[in-house]
């Protein structure tokens, strides 16, 4: 079984014999109570949940296969992304511990350091987001006690040699959280790395239809899962019955529309990059981009979502941009089947050190649409942009 590829593992357990007649899919079971035949069995765990906060059908189903793709002894849910980076944080971490995280890190985890972890006694470091290894390593201290990893980094999509940093950090006895949304556990494997925590936004490509909100956490090793077992059993952090049984469903399809999406995505960039309104494509699955060597030596493929740096320009232009396309919707997430585009110059604000960009920096998500439909609409998108940047060259009355 084990030279089985990932698209048929993921939905070799669908049709596995030996449970009689079913239903393809588990069913959703929506429960508070959980009913038993006698006093002695209602506490007895061999039996099952005992209570509806734990896992029902579709949940253990997502479960085992997220942690059978992860190649990890168990995986766990949680309601959001996010939720699937703070609680290993929040299990791992106590006062007068440090974290160094990349100065690329997603908005809302930089967030959760400073606000919620900082305020209990947690200090927070950032390296640069193209940081080498050797550097990252000596900004290691005594109190730090997690490194958490974003390869490709947010909005710029920077990539770091994650076998050498989770090697290092071992070496050191510091644990490795990795946020592995853009690898969705199938391009990439952080676990068979080194990396101690993989997490990723099950919201993204597992689920991939935009419907829903979950995370996943996935460790090798029982001595780390434990403590975030724990935490997540105090908070009393689980994903309801119906939202597992969608993402399960996603899960059966991600392989063919992660590639699929990334033949799509790798097509649009490179038009893009020809463009002389371009001047450069964050990419690292485009040859010839920052980051390409890592990430041909290390990923078996690539997200669908990339930076696209203007040639100067304004927010005027790039909102000009942004309402003239029809197929690119205007909104935040990615990893569904539609496209999208968002402006991202004012996010990089927040960060420490501002990277110098030549323009402005839009975000594209490739969905499932005919990339040709989508060059058409973005050759409509740049016109607007070209004529925003005209009228802004133009005297005033």
């Amino acid at each position: 079984m084990s030279d089985r590829t990932d698209r048929t593992r993921l939905i070799a357990s669908a049709t596995r014999r030996g449970r009689g007649r079913r239903a393809v899919a588990p069913a959703i079971e929506r429960a508070s109570t959980l009913l038993n035949d006698s006093p002695d069995a209602m506490r007895d765990e061999s039996r099952g949940p005992v209570y509806g906060i734990e896992d029902l059908s579709a949940a253990r189903e997502l479960r085992a296969l997220l942690a059978e793709l992860e190649g990890a002894i168990d995986a766990w849910l949680v309601p959001s992304g996010l939720a699937a980076v703070t609680a290993p944080l929040t299990a791992l971490l106590r006062p007068g511990d440090a974290v160094l995280t990349t100065d690329a890190l997603y908005g809302p985890s930089r967030r959760f350091l400073k606000r919620h972890m900082g305020a209990r006694g947690v200090t927070t470091a950032f390296h640069a987001p193209d940081a080498a290894t050797d550097d990252i390593l000596a900004a290691l201290t005594d109190r730090t006690r997690v490194l958490l990893i974003e390869s490709p980094g947010s909005l710029t999509f920077d990539m770091l040699d994650i076998p050498a940093l989770a090697a290092g950090c071992r070496a050191r006895g510091v644990l490795t959280v990795m946020d592995n949304t853009w690898g969705a556990g199938l391009a990439f494997r952080p676990l068979a790395w080194g990396v101690d925590v993989s997490v990723q936004a099950v919201t993204k490509y597992v689920a991939g239809h935009s419907d829903l909100l979950m995370g996943s956490i996935a460790v090798a090793d029982p001595a780390v899962g434990r403590p975030i077992a724990e935490t997540l059993e105090d908070l009393g952090w689980r994903v309801s019955p119906d939202d597992a049984w969608l993402a399960l469903r996603g899960l059966r399809t991600l392989p063919l529309r992660y590639a699929e999406q990334a033949r799509s995505a790798l097509v649009v960039a490179e038009w893009l990059r020809a463009r002389p309104e371009v001047a450069d494509i964050l990419y690292p699955a485009l040859p010839g981009s920052t980051g390409h060597d890592l990430w041909k030596r290390d990923y078996a493929g690539a997200a669908s979502i990339f930076g696209v740096v203007m040639q100067g320009g304004d927010e005027a232009a790039a909102h000009a941009l942004m309402a003239a396309l029809e197929l690119f919707g205007l909104g935040y997430s990615w990893g569904g089947f539609e496209s999208l585009i968002t402006h991202e110059t004012g996010q990089l604000a927040g960060r420490k050190a501002p990277p110098e960009l030549a323009g402005q920096l839009l975000r594209l998500h490739v969905g499932l649409e005919e990339p040709a439909d989508l060059i058409a609409d973005l050759e409509v998108g740049l016109a607007a942009w070209r004529a925003q940047q005209d009228s802004n060259l133009q005297p005033s009355a």
